[in-house]
């Protein structure tokens, strides 16, 4: 049963393990989105996972976000570091309040964005990604190392809000950082559908069984 909390420092949903051996998953909604709205998501990419689901701090015109941004695509880099930062935090008090293991981060848009600074920022905070929709975080990325850390980057060819060169951008960022990456262009737009929920899926059981 998903259970509301305000205990830690983020506002956040959390749905205890069901079954043993599976990573738990870090849920990251996209602009105007909350700790409910990924956990019917996080329930059908692996059953029986403990999930994790926090609310975004940040509010634009009323609707929560990880982050602020200047406009559209163009994203207030110095709140970025300082939202990913806490972030971190937040997934390490979690991870001692619930007994959890390193979780893989499932983010979307907004989710994922802060997702990808995440992992190039604190690399040990996660096991690895889900990135759907994601976009370049910093202009210029810092030095990291994934150290082989599965991530998956799910793009959509018809994506009006991440240009195609953008996403090309992001994916060979993460192999320089060593990441194992897996990255996919969908004949879709920029919403998530049910080609990303088939291949994260088989992805997540491929990369972590």
């Amino acid at each position: 049963m998903d259970l509301p909390s305000n205990d830690l420092s983020m506002i956040h949903r959390f749905s205890p393990a069901s079954a043993e051996g599976l990573a738990p998953l870090l849920l990251l909604h996209g602009t105007g989105g909350d700790e409910t709205d990924l956990l019917p998501l996080g329930g059908l990419l692996s059953p029986g996972a403990a999930l994790l689901s926090p609310r975004g701090r940040i509010l634009e015109n009323g609707m929560p976000r990880f982050f602020r941004r200047l406009a559209e695509g163009v994203f207030d880099e110095a709140d970025l570091q300082l939202r990913a930062h806490e972030l971190g935090a937040f997934v390490e008090e979690a991870r001692e309040h619930h007994g959890l293991d390193r979780p893989i981060a499932v983010g979307f848009s907004n989710g994922a964005n802060i997702a990808s600074a995440l992992m190039m920022l604190a690399p040990e905070t996660l096991a690895g990604a889900v990135l759907i929709r994601a976009m370049v975080p910093f202009a210029e990325p810092p030095e990291f190392d994934l150290k082989g850390k599965p991530v998956l980057l799910l793009s959509g060819g018809m994506d009006p809000i991440v240009p195609a060169e953008n996403a090309a951008r992001l994916a060979r960022q993460f192999q320089a950082g060593g990441a194992t990456l897996t990255h996919e262009t969908l004949p879709t737009g920029h919403g998530l559908g049910q080609m990303d929920l088939a291949i994260a899926r088989e992805w997540l059981a491929a990369s972590f069984a």
